[in-house]
């Protein structure tokens, strides 16, 4: 059974850091691209970032760009999102994906081309 678990979300005042990490299991994810949405209450799933199966191109949100930082680490099978400067409008529920389709040519943005999903994990950042 596959499974993505975050961790690391949590209280920060602004202008503060976090860094998000989402553990794979039941498969490996090593040859897929995989990403990080977020929904704040009230509001639609966004797209925040995304990275390629091998880690050398990534591509982020307008909204946390110069800000976030995806990377990944395929040996562990985990992917990270380093936020730095947080703001209370990046307070919203945290959510690792991944696709299923092996490798991949473009940034992939959309909920509806990711396969797997974990549980979420709550950012809160106060003012």
């Amino acid at each position: 059974q596959v499974q993505l678990v975050e961790s690391g979300g949590g209280l920060v005042q602004a202008g503060g850091s976090l860094r998000l990490s989402c553990a794979a299991s039941g498969r490996t994810f090593s040859s897929n691209a995989m990403g990080w949405f977020r929904q704040a209450p009230g509001k639609e799933r966004e797209f925040v970032a995304t990275i390629n199966w091998h880690g050398t191109s990534t591509y982020y949100a307008d909204s946390v760009k110069g800000r976030f930082t995806i990377s990944r680490d395929n040996a562990k099978n985990t992917v990270y999102l380093q936020m730095n400067s947080l703001k209370p409008e990046d307070t919203a529920v945290y959510y690792c994906t991944a696709r299923r389709s092996l490798y991949g040519s473009r940034w992939y943005v959309g909920e509806y081309e990711y396969d797997y999903w974990g549980q979420g994990t709550q950012v809160t950042v106060s003012s």
